[in-house]
């Protein structure tokens, strides 16, 4: 009988013949902390009695979510993870660096066939590079940090097959937000959802990453691709280390199955205050927006400001709307800024923030106020998710949020791709 990606994975790091349900203690290749977590996972790792990480190389921490600084008290978290990553030795990123989901492939950190654990729920992005990469908390962390190991239960699988390519003006985004809002926000509780199909083969990597960012949402552990000649390509771009794709096998045994043709599939937005509450754009037209957010983890890449971009140029934002953009990483920031697409941004009205989550955490940088209504290309936007709970965040693509932008209302984006 044949094997998922999952179960291949945690095979190879387990040294057992790991299937679906089964119990293993896994070898992790790279482990993650942001500026929310990594506090708690030092305070766990010194009361373990915790001397020396397993290896610093393979270790980083990231100041992301609140960069820089809004408060005292924030300041002091920060300064401890500083003398922490100093003293052990570790890969560290200060402010500005950028947002941790984008700074690990990007740096090379994590590559095909890789068991990765992050404090933060979001790390199933990797997935998209055929990483086995998951969330956990903080004291998980800081054992991972001592033993370089960790336990898992092996996910059944949950099959995606995508067919077709997408219209003009619809995105990554507006795919993942579909398959969100049919399966529901508990479909896929702790199965790995694996994406295959013509579909993802089209899309960009950064777009596939888009995919797996938002698995998370719908109660996946992780969200798998795997690697093909595109991904393959660019991993090799952004890192020296050897890697081995994994692939499931033809006969490989899933729990679930859907199979959809993405070809007439429209701009999708997730209304407040759930994620899986999703309808497609001619539904929700026309309702008033005062702020939107292009950026976060989830669509802060490059090609994401560039589609941006694309529809604001020579334009200016609605008078009676502001924009936030935050890009994903201090090197996305100086391509844009090379290739001419923060220029346009900010003449169209845009106000760019450090590189970084920006608003989509709500601890600054864009609170809205009460009862204003936000169109954001972040992944959550659950009551009080950007730091105010008497607001109503909508969430969609960048090209959802740059046109709603001119026209300070839910706008189809495929206005301006015809």
């Amino acid at each position: 009988m044949g094997k998922t990606i999952a179960e291949k994975i945690l095979s190879s790091k387990s040294g057992q013949d790991a299937k679906a349900n089964d119990i293993v203690i896994a070898d992790l290749d790279f482990i993650m902390g942001q500026d929310g977590t990594s506090p708690l996972a030092i305070k766990a790792f010194y009361e373990m009695r915790g001397l020396k990480v397993f290896d610093p190389l393979r270790i980083a921490m990231v100041i992301d979510h609140s960069a820089p600084s809004p408060l005292e008290g924030v300041s002091e978290l920060h300064r401890q993870m500083r003398e922490f990553a100093q003293k052990q030795g570790i890969n560290f990123y200060d402010i500005g660096d950028g947002v941790c989901h984008q700074l690990l492939p990007e740096q090379g950190h994590v590559v095909p066939g890789d068991l990765v654990i992050g404090a933060d729920s979001h790390t199933c992005t990797y997935g998209a590079i055929n990483v086995f990469s998951t969330g956990v908390g903080s004291t998980d962390l800081a054992a991972g940090i001592i033993s370089g190991k960790l336990w898992f239960k092996v996910p059944e699988t949950f099959k995606f097959v995508l067919n077709g390519k997408l219209p003009p003006g619809v995105f990554s985004k507006d795919l993942i937000l579909y398959l969100i809002g049919d399966v529901t926000a508990d479909g896929a509780t702790y199965m790995a959802a694996e994406y295959t199909g013509e579909t993802i083969e089209e899309l960009s990597v950064e777009a596939r990453f888009t995919i797996s960012n938002m698995a998370v949402e719908m109660g996946a552990k992780c969200g798998l691709m795997a690697a093909d000649e595109k991904a393959i390509n660019w991993v090799r771009k952004h890192s020296r280390r050897d890697f081995e794709p994994v692939k499931a096998d033809p006969d490989a045994v899933y729990a679930k199955v859907k199979e959809y043709d993405v070809s007439n599939l429209e701009p999708q937005v997730a209304k407040p205050h759930t994620v899986d509450n999703v309808s497609p754009i001619g539904e929700v037209l026309g309702i008033p927006v005062q702020q939107g957010v292009i950026g976060t983890c989830t669509n802060g890449r490059l090609e994401d400001l560039r589609i941006a971009a694309q529809i604001l140029k020579g334009r200016k934002i609605h008078k009676n709307c502001r924009l936030i953009v935050a890009p994903s990483s201090r090197q996305v920031m100086l391509e844009a800024i090379k290739e001419g697409v923060l220029e346009i941004l900010v003449r169209a009205g845009a106000a760019v923030v450090t590189p970084g989550c920006g608003p989509c955490v709500g601890t600054h940088n864009g609170v809205p106020s009460d009862g204003e209504n936000v169109i954001s290309t972040a992944n959550r936007n659950f009551k009080g998710r950007m730091g105010n709970n008497r607001a109503f965040i909508y969430l969609g693509s960048p090209a959802t949020v740059a046109a709603s932008m001119l026209t300070g209302k839910i706008t189809d984006p495929r206005e301006f791709f015809v």
